[in-house]
């Protein structure tokens, strides 16, 4: 007998993954592009990519090639977009293309989200690891599973 629930959640989590993904596409960073959705009652709440703060260059990267220390996170736009908005990401999921550092773990926290979906890991898992301690359900839903 398979779970039916299980098999659901896990069709919706990849849809809502699949949609983070074509939003990360926005992101101009050329490192890496991360994309997030926050979803609650099955309505997409907020989105984010990484990416400068408003009104600066739309550049992420130094000379160098290395990420500039001012870039945003997806997770961290995905959750000021939220603050600005007035609407309440309390008990919510986030889906997110990699997997959170500890700083935005920390963030994911403090916003009330429950659930955070994930389909690649940051070379660090410090972030998980803070998420788990938090009592926040981790799912890994790999892209092409």
């Amino acid at each position: 007998m398979t779970d039916t629930n299980g098999q659901k959640q896990l069709e919706l989590d990849k849809r809502y993954m699949r949609m983070a993904t074509i939003w990360a596409e926005n992101s101009y960073c050329k490192r890496r592009q991360v994309g997030a959705l926050i979803v609650k009652d099955k309505m997409i709440i907020s989105d984010g990519y990484n990416g400068t703060p408003s009104g600066f260059e739309n550049v992420c990267e130094d000379e160098h090639g290395l990420t500039k220390p001012y870039v945003l996170h997806a997770e961290a736009n995905a959750i000021t977009k939220i603050a600005r908005s007035g609407n309440s990401s309390e008990g919510a999921t986030m889906y997110v293309t990699a997997s959170p550092c500890i700083e935005c773990a920390k963030l994911i926290i403090q916003a009330g989200i429950k659930r955070v979906v994930y389909a690649e890991k940051y070379r660090l898992e410090d972030g998980l690891d803070l998420l788990r301690r938090a009592n926040i359900e981790v799912v890994y839903v790999g892209l092409n599973s």
